[in-house]
């Protein structure tokens, strides 16, 4: 460096080291160049220590190349970026994260990996911590070159020179994939934990001591009406949905006592209406160790009301049995009765004393018969003959003695339906239904009031019969009786159709009207609804199924005299000796030659006694031994021509199905007057010599 000045040659800021007098070496940047002065050459230098700036710089090198080395093997991504967001740094991690080469990084090329749905999303999260002083934070997906989503936590700061003016921003990334798919996976746990609790079929709750809730899905909310929990949670306690609320205190004590309970309670509906639940509840505890209740909730309602219309059902059915059982024996009795009654009001007086006597008598017995009758409707085994009728024209007929009925008091509206649909059933039984309907809607108006009767079609669904227990799919034709009267409440209606269940006076009903109807309906295949409050009248809906046919005409087939016999030989089978000689005796008095034979086993040795023809075979349908129709199936296999009338007390199954005569055979319920009698046997013969002529 000498040699270089004395050869003229200028040092500038040139590194040298030197010696100290304590022998440390220092570092400076020397400068020296020739001068002269008067003539001679001289040397100016000036020598400037640099040694802490250099120790300094060895230090940041030392630092920098430590951070690098950090940086680079850092399971962390770091970054640095400018103020528009233009990658400056990246290290390895930033680098596996996008796939991208270190070059490829710089500039917008890291942004570029950031996965497409969550670029808005990061980017506003960047704008919002270059336009304010806060700090940025955000979790956000990379789809890597390669095709890796790689889910990743950032977290920046500002950079600032010392004018303190933005100059971008440096951040890390830490790989967060495991813990989002175990979130994912919890989740999805969670979610279909939840989809299981809110569609189970049953309620699922919890519910402290007190009886705040804890927890409802959406069945036990559904269960009492509420829309929503919040709805539910406001009515402060489940106390208050119970139908007794000093009952939820043995239920609790229960649970405490024993860990659990299984029991029905009745609990209010949001509608007013009860809702019987049963429990499984046990006793847990929370987080914070507090005794909570929690448990299954069963809504039995559905089928607490299918036990009570089973027990009534069974009910019914055991009444209609002993009512059957009752109406054969009775019917038999008041044969004889009205029968030779009959035939001693003949043989009086008609001016005396004793004509008169007989004829309440008459009267007394026959509406014995009508109870009797009623029984039978009610037990439907009432011997029914079904038509194909149109019910306009069923009422039509009916209107006038109605009117009589109800009274003058009462005005009668008639609305018929339009184009009604044809129904199939007896038309004896539309005028019992109407005539019990009107005798009671007259008997709850007081004074003035209406009573209409309409008729219309209508079309029973699916959603009709899930509201409606008993009702089943269909098309049925409305028959529909209204009254201003006087209503009935709940208790009332709830024993509408028992048997001799009445709200009039002792001597004004036998509390067989409804039940009358109901049996009725019943027998053919239709169902029936009561609407009624007090004060508001009542309105009863009779569905009758449709009936895929044309109706006929009823024909009135009253007579105005009693047919007479025309030579004919009759065979009369009757186990009851009373009734046999009854018939017997009206038989005789009109004309005919009778048989008579009280044992079935007896008649065919009394028929091949017999030296002419028989006719006609009359016979009880229930007999010891033997049944009337195998009797009349005997006589027939051996005498073709043989015509047959059955006779009962009530229908049995031998002769007719649930009640319902067979096309062609002619049956005489019991008891019977001397006219019904006389009709029936004369139309039996006259049908016979229409075939033999045919």
């Amino acid at each position: 460096m000498i040699s270089d000045i004395l050869e003229g040659k200028s040092i500038t800021g040139k590194k040298a080291l030197f010696r100290k007098k304590n022998d440390e070496i220092i570092t400076t940047l020397f400068s020296a160049q020739i001068i002269h002065l008067n003539n001679e050459a001289c040397i100016i230098a000036s020598i400037n220590d640099i040694t802490e700036s250099k120790l300094a710089e060895e230090a940041l090198r030392k630092s920098e190349e430590r951070f690098r080395l950090l940086a680079s093997s850092s399971p962390v991504g770091i970054f640095q970026a400018d103020s528009e967001g233009n990658g400056i740094y990246v290290n390895e991690k930033v680098r596996e994260f996008t796939g991208f080469t270190q070059e490829e990084n710089f500039g917008d090329g890291w942004l570029k990996a950031i996965y497409p749905d969550d670029r808005e999303d990061v980017f506003r999260e960047w704008r919002r911590m270059i336009e304010g002083d806060g700090g940025f934070k955000t979790e956000f997906r990379f789809l890597s070159s390669g095709g890796v989503v790689t889910w990743v936590s950032s977290q920046a700061a500002l950079l600032q020179d010392d004018s303190e003016r933005k100059t971008g921003f440096i951040g890390t990334l830490t790989d967060i994939t495991e813990r989002k798919l175990f979130e994912g996976a919890l989740r999805d746990s969670e979610n279909r934990y939840r989809e299981i609790l809110e569609n189970v079929l049953v309620g699922v709750y919890q519910v402290t001591l007190d009886g705040k809730f804890i927890f409802a899905n959406q069945k036990m909310i559904q269960m009492f009406g509420y829309s929503s929990y919040e709805e539910l949670e406001a009515i402060g306690s489940i106390s208050e949905l119970y139908a007794r609320p000093e009952e939820r205190a043995g239920v609790v004590d229960e649970i405490v006592a024993d860990g659990f309970t299984n029991r029905e309670v009745e609990y209010k509906h949001k509608d007013g209406q009860s809702v019987w639940v049963k429990l499984h509840t046990r006793k847990s505890k929370n987080k914070e160790g507090a005794i909570i209740l929690e448990g299954l909730a069963e809504d039995v309602t559905e089928i607490r009301e299918i036990e009570a219309q089973l027990q009534q059902s069974q009910k019914m059915e055991a009444v209609g049995t002993l009512a059957g059982g009752v109406a054969h024996d009775y019917n038999n009795a008041l044969s004889v009765i009205i029968g030779f009654t009959e035939l001693a009001i003949d043989e009086v007086d008609p001016t005396g004393p004793l004509h008169a006597n007989l004829g309440e008598v008459l009267k007394a017995a026959k509406r014995a018969t009508d109870i009797t009758r009623q029984l039978l409707a009610f037990a439907r085994k009432q011997t029914i003959a079904p038509k194909v009728l149109d019910l306009n024209e069923n009422v039509e007929s009916m209107l006038k003695m109605l009117r009589r009925v109800i009274g003058e008091d009462i005005n009668l509206a008639w609305l018929p339906g339009a184009s009604l649909w044809p129904v199939k059933m007896d038309p004896t039984q539309i005028d019992q239904i109407l005539v019990n309907l009107c005798v009671n809607a007259r008997d709850a108006i007081e004074n003035v009031g209406k009573l209409s009767i309409e008729t219309s079609k209508v079309a029973i669904d699916n959603a009709y019969c899930a509201d409606h227990g008993g009702f089943v799919p269909g098309e049925f034709v409305l028959l529909v009786v209204s009254d201003t009267g006087c209503g009935m409440d709940k208790e009332i209606l709830s024993n509408i159709f028992e048997p001799f269940f009445t709200t009039k006076d002792i001597d004004k009903g036998t509390g067989l009207g409804m039940a009358t109807v109901f049996g009725i309906v019943k027998q053919n295949n239709g169902f029936i609804n009561v609407y009624s409050e007090p004060g508001k009248g009542t309105t009863i809906k009779i569905y009758l199924p449709r009936h895929e046919g044309d109706a006929v005409d009823v024909q009135d087939e009253s007579v105005t005299e009693i047919p007479q016999a025309q030579g004919e030989t009759i065979l009369l089978v009757e186990d009851d000796l009373l009734v046999l000689n009854l018939a017997s005796k009206i038989l005789e008095g009109l004309g005919y030659t009778v048989l008579t034979s009280e044992k079935p086993d007896k008649v065919m040795g009394l028929v091949e006694e017999h030296p002419g023809k028989i006719h006609l075979l009359i016979t009880d349908v229930i007999m010891p031994e033997m049944n009337g129709r195998e009797l009349a199936e005997r006589l027939q296999s051996l005498y073709p021509d043989i015509k047959c009338v059955f006779m009962s007390g009530y229908t049995a199954d031998i002769i007719a199905h649930h009640g319902v005569l067979k096309e062609g055979v002619n049956f005489i319920q019991k008891p019977f007057s001397k006219r019904e009698l006389a009709t029936t046997v004369r139309k039996a013969l006259d049908e016979a010599k229409g075939s033999a002529q045919g």
